[in-house]
């Protein structure tokens, strides 16, 4: 079981195939998904780990975040998020996981939150069909009816569906394909709609009904930010070149 990524919703557009046929597909950026910690069994009794994703200004958190942060040597992040993950697809601290994590043509789901829409009556909110529009109806047709019998049960029982707040609420979409995957500036182009508004945090897995395909890396893609560290300080240490001879020298 493979870890998934935090990535943000940018908006949706459309992608035409060789065929010339349109597909609507949503786009989701990878900003700077980062490993920040583990989990693992002697210490919390099960294995996974923690990503975040998003710059956030160090002045802005506690002393305790900051040292958190530190101490795993990650730039403080805006989102966290953590995703169990087998023994042998653990991924070290530090490693930033770029957009070909996923392959085109395979399936994940994709969990957001969705859309406020404020207080919202019982046909907008759970579909109900409303009263009859003529025939002894007067001035409530979209009211949601009888909540309740009178002597028996003689009571309204919970979680009956009524009006009330709709929105903002954790929906996760299930088997949604990848139809295109830009590593150079880290999106992601899934087919369909994705809960959530622009801008907002969405988390993307492999498909847990849907087999991995075969050409999916394993335990994933992902490139160390100690490697770009050893190769800066190998190019500061380098011995500088010897200044040309003038002509007085010579």
């Amino acid at each position: 079981m493979r870890s998934g990524v935090i990535a943000q919703k940018v908006g949706m557009t459309r992608i035409y195939t060789d065929a010339g046929e349109h597909v609507p597909v949503t786009v989701l950026r990878l900003a700077g998904c980062q490993v920040v910690g583990h989990r693992t069994k002697d210490k919390n009794g099960y294995v996974a780990i923690q990503l975040g994703a998003g710059k956030r200004k160090t002045n802005n958190l506690i002393k305790s975040t900051r040292g958190y942060f530190a101490a795993a040597k990650v730039e403080p992040k805006v989102k966290l998020a953590e995703f169990r993950v087998s023994d042998d697809a653990v991924i070290p601290v530090g490693a930033e996981i770029t957009a070909d994590h996923f392959v085109e043509g395979q399936f994940v789901d994709v969990t957001g939150t969705t859309i406020g829409k404020g207080f919202a009556g019982g046909m907008k909110r759970w579909n109900f069909g409303g009263l009859r529009a003529s025939h002894g109806v007067s001035i409530s047709h979209r009211s949601i009816g009888s909540t309740g019998g009178r002597q028996d049960p003689g009571k309204t029982f919970k979680n009956k569906k009524m009006p009330g707040h709709l929105g903002v609420e954790q929906v996760t979409t299930m088997n949604l394909k990848v139809a295109k995957v830009d590593v150079e500036r880290g999106l992601l182009l899934i087919e369909g709609a994705v809960p959530g508004a622009d801008g907002g945090w969405i988390r993307v897995r492999d498909a847990v009904k849907k087999k991995l395909p075969k050409d999916a890396p394993k335990p994933g893609k992902f490139k160390l930010a100690d490697a770009a560290e050893a190769k800066a300080d190998a190019k500061s240490e380098a011995p500088a070149e010897a200044p040309a001879a003038n002509e007085e020298g010579k």
